[in-house]
């Protein structure tokens, strides 16, 4: 087993090819794609993230000002309040697996609200930090096998992104998930002593969550696989 430094280290350089491919499609896009810096359209709502995107996340989050943390950390307490009306006994760290999935696997599409995480300009705090599916939003994920894992493209494009060449927008995703997959499995190995498949949370409670006061190895989580 990798140590754990390499193991983010390493997934770090994987979100690097995601942001690649999608640099090189808004290139070859260039002003049909509505995808640039100051767009947050996709940055709304409840969306699941990994336990290792989280880990990277407050990493960064705990990079900047205390006054900048001090006000997403008030913005992710009065998300934790709504959840709890939801789910009384939502407590830290905050994992997601103990809930029945449809509870939370389906964001509600009324949901508008923003990631605590933008500021004032709507612009990402820890955007060189963000997690894999905050990269993978607005172009369709189409694997060179031609498989689409998304299935969906974001409204604001100024035509069809699916006429881009299959040589750009098609990358092997499949890797990439598979890949991630593994990554994930040696960080919860090292992280609980068990390798899991999934350990998911939402942007807001990972802020929250005090992960140094966990002890992961005896900690009771559900469905490791």
């Amino acid at each position: 087993m990798q140590p754990f430094p390499t193991i983010l280290n390493d997934y770090r350089h994987l979100l690097g090819t995601v942001d690649d491919w999608f640099n090189r499609c808004l290139q070859a896009g260039g002003s049909r794609l509505g995808c640039r810096g100051g767009c947050n359209a996709c940055c709304r709502s409840l969306f699941d993230i990994t336990l290792l995107d989280a880990w990277l996340l407050r990493d960064a989050f705990a990079q900047l000002p205390q006054s900048t943390r001090s006000s997403v950390l008030n913005r992710c307490e009065v998300r934790l309040q709504q959840l709890r009306q939801r789910w009384p006994r939502l407590q830290s760290p905050f994992l997601l697996n103990g809930l029945p999935d449809e509870e939370w696997v389906e964001t509600p599409e009324e949901d508008e609200t923003p990631c605590p995480l933008l500021d004032e300009q709507g612009l990402c705090l820890v955007y060189a930090s963000r997690p894999l599916t905050c990269r993978l939003h607005g172009l369709p994920n189409i694997d060179c096998s031609g498989e689409d894992f998304e299935g969906t493209v974001c409204t604001l494009h100024q035509g069809d992104p699916f006429t881009l060449a299959d040589e750009v927008l098609h990358w092997p995703f499949r890797n990439l998930f598979v890949r991630e997959i593994e990554m994930f499995r040696d960080f919860t190995k090292h992280l609980t002593g068990s390798a899991y498949l999934e350990l998911n949370t939402f942007i807001p409670l990972a802020l929250l969550a005090d992960y140094a006061a966990v002890d992961w190895a005896q900690l009771v989580l559900e469905d490791p696989r």
